[in-house]
């Protein structure tokens, strides 16, 4: 598993990214490498969420480009190449997607309850919806002669470094040429109409909708078209799903399931766990998440699980690859409340009940219907 490196050299330091907590009012969950999320309830405020309330996932120190930096294109069949972001843009037609990023270990603080796990202990705040502008990924292969082979895939290098299990190395990742070429994975340098912050990934970053987070790398330097996925530890050792009887001690990693496409998810982000709350009516509100299927339907209960209520869809834009914001009005008496969501997608697959029974050491993927406990006074 990952064990996070602190600040290097060009990184950036501890002070400013703390600097960056207070003045965006981010939970941080580990000072270094800066890890946060923003409080449930900012993050629904609106349908794309700003950069400054976009959580952040920092495997390393946030790298310092230069101006001018340049990405390197190699591999099977391409004739190497480089690019600025100014010839990027100037070469290929600019594309904007919205789309969702979410952390793989998003709500691990739910399997934290069941068992202890390795990494952050995030809550229900590592996921944003955003406007990633940028040119086609696949535009850019076939630039270069790439080969539209199923059995290739596309590696991606980030300035950024990383220490898995005593091997350091620059932060590396790869997903197949049939996902590289869809037409909406992106190499972006905007959000929400705004260049890059240095901690979402300027000057460009990659932007792999429906897929984990840790798939679109940030500080891109490096794009390689191999017949093999990338061998960079990151990617060989970390992010794979195991089964419950399986321990970071006796984890096979070859074995592993490589974690992309996400699941169906939702969350209530407001009122918060362990919040108290006058009596009388109230608005309960929270993300749903469907990715490559629409979410068809969010249920809420206010009884624990035992009756069930259908909420109401925000009004807005419908994004393929964006969340859908919902929020249900009721009346909650006094005493302890029990809140509970869960949703469908278009082809009526629910979620689990209980995250003990999706439970594994790494604490990703947790999917089982969000609990939330209030006071009610």
């Amino acid at each position: 598993m990952i064990r996070q490196i602190g600040n290097r050299k060009a990184g950036t330091n501890r002070a400013s990214m703390r600097s960056l907590i207070m003045s965006k009012q981010m939970i941080e969950r580990n000072p270094d490498p800066y890890n946060a999320e923003p409080e449930p309830s900012a993050l629904i405020e609106r349908f794309l969420t700003p950069q400054s309330l976009f959580y952040v996932r920092s495997h390393g120190a946030v790298p310092d480009l230069p101006a001018g930096h340049r990405i390197e294109v190699s591999g099977i069949g391409v004739k190497g190449r480089s690019f600025s972001v100014e010839e990027l843009r100037a070469a290929f037609k600019t594309r904007s997607v919205t789309a969702v990023l979410q952390c793989a270990g998003n709500r691990r603080t739910d399997m934290q309850q069941v068992g202890k796990t390795s990494g952050d202990p995030w809550d229900v705040g590592a996921i944003g919806n955003a406007e990633w502008t940028g040119v086609r990924l696949a535009d850019l292969l076939d630039a270069v002669g790439a080969p539209d082979a199923d059995d290739l895939f596309v590696a991606f290098t980030g300035a950024d470094e990383v220490d898995v299990e005593g091997e350091e190395a620059p932060f590396g990742i790869s997903i197949a040429m049939a996902k590289a070429r869809a037409p909406d994975v992106l190499l972006a340098w905007a959000m929400n109409d705004e260049p890059l912050a240095p901690e979402h990934g300027a000057p460009l970053r990659m932007v792999v909708p429906g897929y984990a987070g840790v798939r679109s790398a940030k500080w891109l330097t490096r794009i390689e078209v191999r017949d093999t996925p990338s061998e960079a530890p990151i990617q060989a050792h970390d992010y794979k799903l195991f089964p419950a009887d399986v321990t970071a001690e006796t984890a096979d990693w070859s074995q592993g399931l490589t974690i992309n496409a996400m699941p169906l998810n939702a969350a209530i982000c407001s009122p918060g766990s362990g919040e108290s709350l006058s009596a009388g009516e109230m608005r309960i509100e929270g993300y749903a998440i469907a990715y490559d299927r629409r979410v068809s339907r969010v249920e809420v209960s206010t009884t624990g699980g035992r009756d069930w209520c259908q909420a109401t869809f925000a009004d807005d834009p419908e994004a393929h690859w964006g969340w859908r914001r919902w929020s249900l009005d009721t009346t909650l008496a006094k005493g302890r409340q029990h809140l509970v969501v869960r949703a469908f997608d278009e082809a009526g697959q629910g979620q689990p009940e209980r995250p003990d029974t999706m439970w594994n050491f790494a604490g990703y993927l947790c999917t089982a219907w969000h609990h939330v406990h209030v006071l009610v006074e």
